[in-house]
């Protein structure tokens, strides 16, 4: 077949139609969208996309997305205007009623449908007949972010994790159960420290809380702080960032960096900025901790090392955002350095987050692999 052009119906659901583009056995020169009126800011998003990859983008709008004869009329006057088997039609997006008007009209003139299965990243022909495609995994996560309505993407530059720190973190989670009450006193200090001088007096001394001093002594080691009397210095703001928590996201991060090559991760980030626009126009940001693309799915990854003071609130607010930037296909993990208790992981359980904390976190590459490796 001499595909030229194919036809989209854009949805709430953009990645698998943006799927197909990106892979250079499909690909097509030009592209199609059939728009209603509530999809012209996805299909925006899609244009944005695609427009740099070279491919000729063109919106065509419909009135009704329920109307089965309207939709029907505007695609046969659109296949009027490509040769026999130059345009194909993407019948996996739009409402219900779109596609099968959309899957009638190209079959009355038999030119060619695909359907893109949402879990097992496969191009299904629907005709004429002919075998499965495996898509290419060529989606990167800012792409994936502004599908899904971002404005604005900020992904740090790929950095490793310094061997220093590596050991640290490897020092802390093998004595998880010494420091942890300590983790938490020093996550308030790192807080207290963010000013100019990024520095903070600490109350108690070594002989009062020998256990916070033997976990300071670990960080300065890392080259992250210096203590000076009582007062504690940290290097510069990355160095209170890890102090505050951020020695967990990096050490999941690296982990998920072990494994990239082993499990085909497309591409991943650590501390993602996004923004996007509510519903009324308001600029809203959101930070992802550890961001990974894999079978062109999102995983979100939040790390958390400070006590809970509404349990379900992390959970619910890591549900609501895999499902505003993720779509249905995207999966979600919390990796906690606390022990969220029982009502918390059913709760988890419920909402198909998955869970690793405190001792857990000793097999974190084993559990990470676990669900990097799990359908949902």
């Amino acid at each position: 077949m001499n595909i030229a052009a194919h036809l989209i119906l854009v949805s709430a659901q953009p990645i698998p139609n943006i799927t197909p583009m990106l892979d250079e056995a499909i690909k097509p020169r030009n592209v199609v969208m059939l728009v209603s009126n509530d999809m012209v800011e996805k299909a925006n998003a899609l244009e944005n996309i695609l427009k740099p990859r070279g491919i000729g983008v063109r919106q065509q709008r419909i009135a009704d997305p329920w109307d089965a004869n309207q939709i029907s009329d505007v695609i046969l006057d659109l296949l009027s205007e490509y040769a026999e088997g130059e345009i194909a039609l993407n019948a996996t997006g739009g409402t219900k009623l779109m596609s099968i008007a959309a899957y009638e009209a190209f079959r009355s003139v038999e030119a060619p449908i695909y359907y893109v299965h949402p879990e097992q990243d496969r191009l299904l022909w629907l005709s004429p007949k002919q075998p499965a495609h495996e898509l290419a995994d060529r989606l990167k996560l800012k792409d994936y972010l502004m599908a899904y309505g971002a404005s604005q993407v900020d992904i740090p530059p790929p950095q490793g994790v310094k061997p220093e720190i590596r050991v640290l973190t490897e020092t802390l989670l093998t004595s998880i159960d010494r420091y942890a009450d300590e983790l938490g006193r020093l996550n308030y200090l790192a807080y207290l420290a963010d000013n100019p001088t990024l520095s903070v007096e600490i109350e108690h001394g070594p002989q009062s809380k020998p256990m916070l001093w033997e976990l300071l002594e670990l960080f300065e080691q890392a080259d992250l702080c210096r203590i000076t009397g009582h007062r504690l210095h940290f290097t510069n703001a990355d160095a209170r960032f890890m102090a505050n928590g951020g020695w967990l996201e990096m050490h999941t991060y690296g982990i998920c960096l072990n494994l990239k090559k082993a499990l085909n991760i497309q591409d991943l980030g650590c501390n993602v900025t996004i923004e996007r626009q509510s519903g009324g126009k308001v600029t809203v940001k959101n930070e992802i901790d550890v961001g990974i693309i894999k079978a062109n799915r999102l995983h979100l990854i939040e790390c958390k090392t400070k006590q809970y003071d509404k349990e379900a609130d992390v959970l619910y607010k890591l549900d609501s955002l895999r499902d505003l930037i993720g779509g249905l296909q995207a999966k979600a993990m919390l990796v906690s350095f606390n022990d969220p208790g029982k009502s918390m992981r059913a709760r988890a359980r419920e909402l198909h987050i998955a869970v690793c904390c405190k001792t857990e976190l000793r097999n974190l590459q084993q559990q990470l692999q676990s669900w990097f490796l799990a359908d949902r």
